[in-house]
């Protein structure tokens, strides 16, 4: 095995790893955020789903650091006001609609009449909608989710 691993130009998966601290930190936005939206998924032709519908949703963030701050902290949640108005903003009783909308002209109009605060979004589901933070959870109720995560790697020399 080891003539392989010379041949290949490794050495063994134990003398290249090393173990590094990950510090990561949670902060939700449950359901009880009033953030009640309704969607449509017009591609879903096979599907309810490409009808109106609408959720409650809640997220929850996970942010990641391998340093904590000066005060032990991985994050300081109260850099987070930002996050919770644009949620409010773009979830809050509003109707999201996909910029690709072959409908689009009619949710605008009927936006133009009053009935609904109307986000017209890039791509819609909770996969679509889901900041460096580790992972981004999307929940439509208790039994539907969607996560989000980035991975990053980083060589042995690099940590």
């Amino acid at each position: 095995m080891s003539a392989l691993l010379d041949k290949m130009q490794l050495s063994p998966v134990s003398q290249q790893l090393r173990t590094v601290a990950l510090y990561r930190s949670t902060k939700t936005y449950d359901h009880n955020e009033g953030l009640s939206c309704c969607f449509r998924q017009w591609r879903a032709d096979d599907s309810h789903c490409q009808q109106i519908h609408g959720y409650a949703l809640a997220f929850r963030f996970v942010f990641a650091t391998r340093r904590l701050d000066e005060r032990g902290w991985c994050l300081d949640f109260g850099g987070l006001k930002a996050v919770r108005a644009w949620l409010h903003e773009v979830f809050d009783h509003t109707v999201l609609v996909a910029a690709d909308d072959p409908h689009l002209d009619e949710f605008e109009r009927l936006a133009g009449l009053g009935l609904m605060n109307l986000r017209t979004l890039p791509a819609l589901g909770c996969a679509a909608v889901a900041l460096w933070v580790e992972s981004v959870e999307v929940r439509e109720h208790s039994g539907n989710s969607a996560i989000y995560q980035e991975e990053y790697w980083e060589t042995a020399s690099s940590i």
